[in-house]
């Protein structure tokens, strides 16, 4: 029998949403203040939703406990997949021994830390956004951060904050077209707002990467690298994204950053090189360095230049643009739903969250053949046996590899189980109806929506279809652009990414700070708040200041 969501359980708006949030709030807080470890902070914070589920929202236990479920299956594929596949890709080479050939290649470009920050967690990880997304370019910028000689914290610290301004147009463009899905607004014109706002956060993210991990003075040696990877970004990313749509966004302007800031280097080096405290003087590690010949150089990059081929291909297979005739025959080879029992359209969104009243999907989907973990496991694969590991031996990496990140499945299965909780039992529409009664401050709190989907879901393409269609019939409501609502969703979502907790965890799994994940939830939780808030500013200017930045021709 279908069940009705209630948003206001407790008969006021701003008391429901404070109970909402206790799911939320006990996860953070025991991975930051009481130093839970991750997974069982995360089935603390899970325990804590279901409770709120049965007790205050009244949803059946049978719905709960399924959508529990389907959240942890979720967790474990695709996600778990992506992250297990990631850091096996990254064992290869570790065990190869070709990581030390590609520090030494990386310290043959620039051997000061501050640009290898820009260089991987910035330039390198939005490409892998665009071209994968979810939690894929966290994994490995900061496996490569902590491959070069970076300590764990900076490492899954700079490549959370690097992997922002990207994010909306990741997985070539699945968050904007999924909005546009969810919205019935015109996927070109949610591309072009998005356009007309991150790329200023594009411009402003070398320098505070930089700021985050050697101070502002640190930043002034290096001010030309911050620059050039940011413009080189930020202008093929407003160009692609008003010209051409959002798909190859991130792609392109990913390799344009690389190919400047490499180029940049020929030709200019910082005055004075930049280390760590714990670690000899730069000097010295370029001095004990081999020079590599060019065939050494590719044989060490093979693995990662074979990831980011395969997982191109399999963005492109999976992508919503891809050829219907394409997705067609993977579909009939690999595709598998299942639809959830005691869920599958029987819970039912309301008004005003939805503008009538609508039964969620709850159809698991299991592809196997085009999911990204698929084809960051193939390229490991196919890596480690060009590089001569042996069959048997590179079953036997993969089987540790598992045992490695057996705890991290769980927190990331339980993460999502908490996230699907609160979005099957409504709490989630709670908060956001509580930030949407704002009035005229809606055009600030608009991207603050979008930041907090993103925290409780782990994806901005998941905030999207959380929020798209409230943040549209809030902005009638309040005489703001509904366009510019619904692209503010996505692109103050992107801020949120670097404190959900998949992506806290994935980041800690592949800098072996398991147990550490309040480390890094406080190393970069002012960053993602801070930024968010930037985004709102924004956002509240284009509406009422500079309403000619979101003017569209047609």
């Amino acid at each position: 029998m279908p069940w009705t969501q209630v948003y206001t359980p407790l008969g006021n708006l701003y008391l429901s949403a404070l109970v909402a949030a206790l799911p939320v709030v006990v996860l953070l807080g025991a991975l930051a203040f009481l130093r839970f470890r991750a997974h069982n902070a995360a089935l603390l914070g899970l325990g804590t939703a279901l409770a709120i589920a049965l007790v205050v929202y009244r949803m059946p236990p049978s719905m709960a406990f399924a959508a529990s479920i389907y959240g942890a299956l979720f967790g474990l594929f695709p996600i778990g997949w992506i992250v297990l596949s990631a850091i096996f890709v990254y064992d290869v080479t570790v065990h190869t021994g070709k990581f030390d050939l590609i520090r030494s290649s990386i310290t043959g470009l620039a051997s000061d830390r501050r640009i290898q920050a820009i260089l991987i967690a910035f330039s390198f990880g939005a490409f892998m956004e665009g071209a994968a997304g979810f939690s894929a370019p966290v994994a490995i910028c900061a496996a490569m951060l902590i491959g070069i000689g970076f300590k764990p914290l900076p490492a899954a610290g700079l490549s959370l904050i690097g992997n922002t301004a990207p994010v909306a147009f990741g997985a070539l463009g699945t968050p904007l077209i999924t909005l546009a899905a969810v919205t019935g607004l015109p996927v070109e014109d949610l591309s072009a707002i998005v356009g007309r706002q991150l790329p200023i956060f594009s411009l402003v993210i070398p320098f505070w990467l930089v700021v985050t991990m050697a101070g502002f003075r640190g930043m002034l040696g290096v001010w030309p690298a911050c620059l050039v990877a940011g413009v080189s970004f930020a202008v093929p990313q407003y160009w692609v994204s008003n010209h051409f749509g959002p798909s190859l966004v991130d792609v392109i302007s990913g390799v344009v950053s690389i190919i400047a800031t490499v180029t940049l280097l020929r030709f200019w080096q910082p005055s004075t090189t930049w280390s760590f405290a714990h670690e000899p003087e730069a000097a010295a590690r370029k001095s004990h360095a081999p020079s590599l010949s060019t065939r050494d150089a590719f044989v060490a990059w093979l693995p990662w230049l074979l990831l980011a081929v395969f997982v191109f291909a399999w963005g492109l297979a999976s992508s919503p643009t891809a050829p219907k005739e394409l997705k067609a025959a993977f579909n009939e080879v690999q595709l598998v739903k299942w639809p959830i029992p005691y869920l599958h359209k029987l819970v039912l969104r309301a008004p005003p969250v939805v503008p009538k009243a609508t039964a969620e999907s709850a159809e698991y989907t299991f592809n196997w053949l085009t999911a990204t973990g698929t084809g960051l496991a193939l390229s490991g694969v196919v890596s480690g046996l060009a590089l001569g590991i042996k069959p048997f031996d590179l079953l036997r990496l993969f089987g540790r590899t598992i045992v490695r990140v057996r705890f991290s499945l769980l927190t990331i299965a339980a993460m999502l189980a908490l996230g699907y909780t609160t979005r099957y039992a409504g709490s989630d529409a709670t908060m956001g109806l509580a930030f949407a009664s704002s009035g005229s401050l809606f055009a600030f709190f608009s991207p603050m929506l979008g930041w907090l989907g993103v925290a409780l879901t782990g994806s901005d393409t998941a905030s999207n279809v959380l929020f798209g269609n409230l943040q549209q019939i809030t902005a009638h409501q309040v005489g703001m652009s509904p366009i510019l609502a619904a692209a503010a969703n996505s692109s103050g979502g992107v801020m949120g990414k670097m404190i959900d907790a998949q992506s806290i965890v994935v980041a800690g799994v592949a800098t072996g700070q398991r147990g550490g994940e309040g480390d890094i939830l406080r190393y970069v939780f002012f960053h993602s708040l801070a930024l968010a808030a930037l985004v709102g500013v924004l956002v509240y200017l284009q509406c009422y200041v500079f309403p000619g930045m979101i003017a569209i021709a047609h």
